[in-house]
């Protein structure tokens, strides 16, 4: 049986999915980090704030799969335009909820 996991990250504020180059170089992160990982993107989408991906892999390996995803591209927004981050931090114990932008994650 293959695992296919399907997660999200949910931008902080605004929409910054919207400029292509901030939209070009999150995709380009997400298929790089697949392809060096060894992860099968199996779909993956985008908005004007947040980037959906369905993977071949578990659910826990997804959510490892999205936090390395989110601390690249964190690092690149922060640099790039000086702001703060991208995509936000789950509430405590509440890791399942988009709350504040942070990250979802889909059964």
């Amino acid at each position: 049986m293959n695992d296919e996991s399907k997660v999200r990250l949910r931008a902080v504020s605004g929409t910054p999915l919207d400029d292509e180059g901030v939209r070009g170089v999150v995709v380009s992160a997400a298929r790089a980090l697949a392809e060096r990982s060894g992860v099968e993107v199996i779909k993956l989408e985008t908005t004007r704030d947040a980037i959906t991906l369905t993977l071949g892999i578990d659910k826990l390996a997804a959510l490892g799969f999205l936090m390395e995803l989110r601390r690249q591209t964190n690092t690149w927004y922060e640099a790039k335009y000086r702001d703060g981050p991208l995509w936000g931090t789950p509430r405590p114990g509440k890791g399942d909820e988009a709350d504040g932008g942070a990250m979802e994650d889909f059964d």
